[in-house]
């Protein structure tokens, strides 16, 4: 039975390396699939999904007045999954959209994307996808300052850290960090302030 799937984590938990590996898995398998990702991101360039480990790939990108059940609908082939990156910029009714692509069409669809933002505030996207889907899995990864697992991220400028200011700023590591909570709130410490167990 076909689901929607929230795949969430912060920034370098792998979520990129982890829909390319979820296409090839399914392609390797003859079963073609339909990847996605925001029109917003355009660090490598628009309709690209790219990871920080150097794999790459052609999407459909998404933007504001984008249909997306209408372009799968129109599909001469029926794909086996429905893959999105960077699905925290998805708009509400690209969620339903996706909800009515599993419901309507049987197709399952996974997107993949941060949860918060550097205010620590839902994004659109992840706040519908957090309400909508079926099933949410946390993608992990570890704290830039510490062993602690990350759960927030850090917006820099500058050697300092920014909790103001417009939500999206497409960047990677030189602008965002993966942090803990402590970490969040008191970015920067040395080594004997550090998260204990």
């Amino acid at each position: 039975m076909a689901q929607l799937f929230f795949k969430y984590g912060a920034m370098n938990s792998g979520k990129t390396i982890e829909i390319l590996k979820v296409a090839h898995n399914y392609e390797e398998q003859e079963k073609p699939v339909v990847l996605m990702t925001s029109g917003i991101d355009d660090r490598d360039e628009i309709g690209m999904v790219s990871s920080r480990i150097g794999l790459r790939r052609e999407a459909i990108p998404i933007f504001d007045e984008t249909n997306i059940f209408s372009i799968i609908e129109k599909l001469t082939e029926k794909p086996y999954c429905i893959l999105i990156d960077e699905s925290q910029f998805l708009k509400k009714h690209h969620v339903i959209e996706l909800a009515t692509v599993v419901d309507q069409l049987g197709i399952p669809v996974m997107a993949f994307g941060l949860k918060n933002d550097f205010r620590n505030e839902l994004f659109e996207g992840s706040k519908y996808l957090l309400l909508y889907a079926d099933k949410i899995e946390e993608l992990k990864t570890i704290c830039w300052f510490c062993h602690k697992k990350a759960t927030m991220n850090l917006r820099i400028n500058e050697g300092k850290p920014i909790y103001t200011g417009e939500q999206i700023q497409i960047g990677g590591n030189e602008d965002y960090f993966p942090v803990c909570r402590k970490h969040y709130l008191q970015p920067f410490l040395n080594e004997q302030q550090q998260c204990e167990e």
